[in-house]
């Protein structure tokens, strides 16, 4: 029987699923990507955060599955070709939860998924935020930019880092490089479940994610970790005349860690990520300073 399932990877501590915005358009279009080959999931929502991911879908569990682990190899091939890391995502388990249709879950469920942003304090709303289905309801522009059967074979490769020819010839790839969520997402059935774009932001406003950025928003982060890993290796060979985080001392790394906190108001799980570290050993080294 065909379910909605909420999806979530778990967070990673040590690494970041996307370190620049090219791996951000990556995925997008790898999304789009696994939309057209599991034809029986029905794509309802998702967002990609620096360490982890959400998706609401709909289909059997066989088949979420199947999709997630198909999207998680796919980008996992791309991300160890770029970065030369092996095994990206292999241990990372994935926790994959039935929304029931009753008791307005749905709608609290593709609520929590959108306001991930908002709660990491990335934007103030859902629409502000490219890398997931922010902009897909309630929006009437539609999808515009180049037709993918304007594009040479090549381009499409280049652009879309697959050879995929399942794609249909008259989705866009849109002005941010990726094919926008409008074009697979199942919009009409997202909207007829939120019925006006009224109480859709009413969800959006009283959701869990909401509230924990009101209850912490003093406490939580006030840069991306994209933004803190550009400006990392300039920072090092300012401070210390270094080009990695590994080539520091141990006496170094308190000092460079602290300054990371100081001028982007960090907290222990963000240096954590940036510097490549497990949350207890960065908070281990912060103590010391």
């Amino acid at each position: 029987m065909r379910k909605i399932w909420l999806i979530t990877t778990d967070h990673l501590e040590e690494e970041l699923w996307f370190r620049d915005e090219e791996d951000f358009r990556v995925a997008m279009n790898f999304i789009a990507i696994q939309a057209v080959c599991s034809p029986d999931v029905i794509v309802l929502a998702f967002i990609l955060m620096s360490n982890h991911v959400h998706f609401v879908l709909k289909g059997t569990r066989s088949e979420v599955e199947r999709f997630i682990r198909q999207f998680k190899k796919r980008y996992s091939m791309y991300y160890q070709k770029k970065w030369g890391v092996k095994k990206f995502l292999h241990l990372s388990g994935v926790d994959i939860k039935e929304i029931p249709y009753e008791d307005e879950a749905v709608e609290r469920a593709i609520a929590y998924v959108q306001m991930n942003c908002v709660a990491a304090n990335i934007c103030s709303h859902p629409i502000q935020y490219s890398w997931g289905t922010g902009l897909a309801f309630f929006n009437h522009i539609k999808p515009s930019g180049t037709r993918l059967k304007d594009l040479s074979a090549r381009s499409r490769e280049r652009i879309l880092h697959s050879n995929c020819d399942l794609l249909p010839c008259n989705w866009h790839i849109g002005p941010d490089g990726y094919i926008p969520p409008q074009e697979y997402v199942d919009v009409k059935a997202v909207e007829g479940i939120f019925r006006n774009p009224k109480r859709m932001n009413y969800f959006l406003n009283t959701s869990s994610k909401a509230r924990k950025r009101l209850d912490a928003e003093a406490h939580l982060p006030a840069f991306r970790d994209q933004i803190i890993l550009t400006a990392l290796p300039d920072l090092l060979r300012s401070l210390f005349g270094k080009d990695s985080f590994q080539e520091l001392t141990e006496n170094e790394r308190p000092e460079f860690m602290r300054q990371i906190r100081f001028r982007f108001s960090a907290d222990v799980h963000q240096i954590a990520r940036v510097c490549g570290l497990s949350y207890a050993e960065a908070a281990r080294v912060i103590d010391t300073v």
